[in-house]
């Protein structure tokens, strides 16, 4: 009471009481009233009962610290911001990312003074997406703090009073772990576990990318495909982990024989692909191949071997002449590859468009008359046997042909070559002696009695089970007697071990068969 008298100024306190009502707060005002002579004379005092006030604001301050302490054991970045990405609140987690130690010392600052510059704007972009779509975003993103980077799951959304939007509220969680784990099955998928090299998958989008490259530059892309010579009796004679360990070296000589930029990817046990990029001509890649060989040819220490293999190298050029897709540009690597192994092995073959046409064309062929042995497209016509002396016929050759529905009736010379020394001969031939018998009994049963020749490949004859097979058939057809089948051999030199056709001859006269080797340089 007395300090208004001793300063002359008012005076401004709070006390409590305990009473009946129970515990009271007052506000207690004292303010000095000045006489003539300028000295305090009286003092007003004026006391207010503010209990609920102190009630409110003890209860506001609980729940304050209530939600504080629950935004600081969230186990993610919490924040608001204005619409200027000036940070209002934040909590402990945001305080430990930025490296401060009190959520209440980021307030009034800004990602500029918190990130690096790059950092801090791409965030500023994130906020201002938000603020002019007015929707909220969830993005993946890494965040650089305190010499690391953190990969973040950030949400933000506005926040809009009375219809206006007055800042963002934000989200953001700690997924390294998992990002890191995305990373290694990503790795997974897309390289080789024992070398490191890229995988088969791998491969295929780089060489989809190199080719759609290309196509905007005078520039050829070239596709190498290796296989190496001699791995497997490593494997056989050393083991698989010795032979897993030579791989791997032999992939690193092999990896730093490219240039920068090129691709040398593992398809899988001892095979790989390399894909050469911007190569202004099929010369430039002559000392590229080269020292591919010469780094599949290092020599592998391990105890007290040296383990040596070579490769044998396929390649193939992107783009041709006529359109072609990153998997026919393997396939050319590796049929040129197939042709190096087979000239001696360590060596390269380029891929030889010609030569694929050919061996195409002829597959496509051999199809086609599988297909029409199915179609019953094939004939036999019976070439009559005539006495030169008596002018008596004594018998018929069958003799195929094709009716072949676009090009018409065709001799064998149009067919059988395709054929010869091919599995394919097999069940034509069966066919053919089939029909056959089955043409010697219509004529008995007509009153003919005629004896057939069927000429017949030399692949069929030598097959192991040619005689039992023909025995089948031969009983398949019980109105042929002894003398109504002959069998003639089909380019006699093409017969491989004599000994056992003179058993399968010998076989066949046994079952009523007869047999002969004539036709001889004719084919046919």
């Amino acid at each position: 009471i007395r300090q208004p008298f001793l300063t002359g100024s008012p005076f401004e306190t709070e006390f409590e009481l305990e009473g009946p009502a129970g515990h009271l707060v007052f506000n207690w005002r004292l303010t000095p009233d000045f006489g003539a002579d300028g000295k305090v004379n009286t003092v007003l005092a004026v006391a207010r009962d503010i209990t609920q006030r102190k009630l409110a604001e003890a209860a506001l301050k609980e729940r304050e610290q209530y939600q504080r302490a629950v935004l600081d054991n969230f186990p993610f970045m919490v924040w608001l911001k204005d619409t200027e990405s000036r940070l209002l609140a934040a909590n402990q987690a945001y305080a430990d990312v930025a490296g401060l130690p009190l959520p209440n010392d980021l307030v009034g600052k800004t990602d500029l003074d918190l990130f690096p510059a790059e950092d801090a704007e791409h965030y500023r972009a994130g906020d201002l997406e938000v603020l002019d779509s007015g929707k909220p975003k969830t993005v993946e993103e890494p965040l650089f703090s305190q010499g690391r980077t953190i990969w973040m799951e950030t949400y933000k959304s506005p926040v809009t009073l009375d219809g206006k939007t007055i800042g963002t509220v934000g989200f953001a969680r700690d997924i390294s772990d998992r990002k890191h784990y995305q990373q290694q099955l990503e790795h997974i998928a897309h390289y080789d576990t024992l070398t490191g090299l890229p995988n088969r998958v791998l491969l295929a989008d780089r060489l989809q990318q190199a080719m759609r490259q290309v196509q905007r530059h005078d520039k050829k892309v070239a596709v190498a495909y290796l296989d190496l010579d001699g791995f497997k009796a490593v494997n056989d004679q050393y083991g698989h982990d010795v032979g897993d360990q030579l791989l791997t070296s032999l992939a690193g000589h092999m990896k730093r024989a490219l240039r920068e930029g090129d691709t040398l990817a593992r398809l899988g046990g001892d095979e790989f692909v390399a894909i050469l990029l911007d190569l202004p001509d099929v010369e430039t890649t002559v000392p590229m191949l080269s020292r591919l060989l010469a780094a599949a040819n290092e020599v592998f220490h391990k105890d007290d071997h040296a383990l040596r293999v070579s490769a044998s190298l396929g390649v193939t050029f992107y783009p041709q002449a006529e359109p072609i897709d990153a998997d026919q540009l393997l396939r050319q690597a590796d049929q040129a590859m197939y042709q190096a192994k087979l000239a001696g092995k360590n060596r390269y073959r380029i891929f030889d468009a010609d030569h694929d046409r050919s061996v195409r064309g002829h597959h496509e062929s051999l199809e086609r008359i599988r297909q029409a042995l199915h179609d019953r497209e094939f004939v036999l016509h019976y070439q009559p046997k005539v006495n030169m002396r008596t002018g008596e016929v004594i018998g018929a050759e069958a003799l195929i042909r094709w009716r072949h529905p676009e090009r018409g009736l065709l001799s064998p010379g149009n067919f059988l070559p395709l054929i010869t020394d091919h599995p394919l001969a097999i069940p034509l031939g069966e066919w053919v002696l089939d029909t056959a018998m089955q043409q010697v009994e219509d004529w008995k049963a007509a009153g003919l009695s005629l004896p057939i020749s069927v000429n017949i490949d030399a692949i069929q004859l030598e097959q192991a089970d040619f005689v039992d097979r023909l025995r089948q058939q031969v009983a398949a057809h019980p109105g042929l007697v002894p003398g109504d089948l002959e069998l003639e051999v089909l380019e006699s030199s093409a017969l491989k071990d004599f000994g056992q056709v003179s058993r399968v001859i010998q076989a066949c006269h046994e079952i009523g068969v007869g047999f002969a080797l004539d036709d001889f340089g004719t084919g046919y």
